[in-house]
């Protein structure tokens, strides 16, 4: 009888811990992120590849730079393992505003709608004022210098 106990406790024991890895594994940020949302059909441009763990550790920025609530509050209090919805959650047009001669005068909020857009105001935003703190221009701010070629 005991032994049979054990092996139920053990057997429990080993299916919690596979239980928790697989929770914390699957809302751990990898170090280097591939925007590549397949939400989009197909991508103008290169796919830029975002280096989470460089931002974290050599520029120290803070979970709440990029991530934020539905108030566009910060969430500062992110921290390995907790589960961070994707942008086009909340962005849901996988895509650029409309531009150009007759495309509608769209405010902030309606801007961010769109997938793309949310990105890169957040992206350059952020790269803009680190390139002013530092007075130098380190931080990407141009299409190219993020987006990779496409390969033909």
């Amino acid at each position: 009888m005991r032994k049979k106990y054990l092996i139920i406790m053990a057997v429990f024991g080993i299916a919690v811990l596979f239980a928790a890895t697989g929770i914390y594994a699957g809302t751990t940020a990898p170090d280097v992120v591939k925007m590549d949302n397949k939400a989009y059909s197909a991508h103008k441009k290169g796919i830029v590849t975002f280096s989470h763990k460089k931002h974290v550790e050599d520029y120290k920025a803070g979970c709440g730079e990029c991530h934020h609530d539905a108030n566009n509050k910060p969430l500062d209090n992110l921290k390995a393992g907790d589960d961070v919805q994707n942008c086009i959650d909340c962005h849901k047009k996988p895509s650029e505003r409309p531009k150009g001669k007759g495309a509608p005068k769209l405010n902030k909020k309606q801007r961010l709608e769109y997938h793309a857009e949310a990105i890169h105001y957040n992206c350059k935003g952020c790269h803009k004022k680190f390139n002013r703190k530092t007075k130098t221009k380190k931080a990407p701010t141009t299409c190219a210098k993020c987006h990779p070629k496409k390969k033909k």
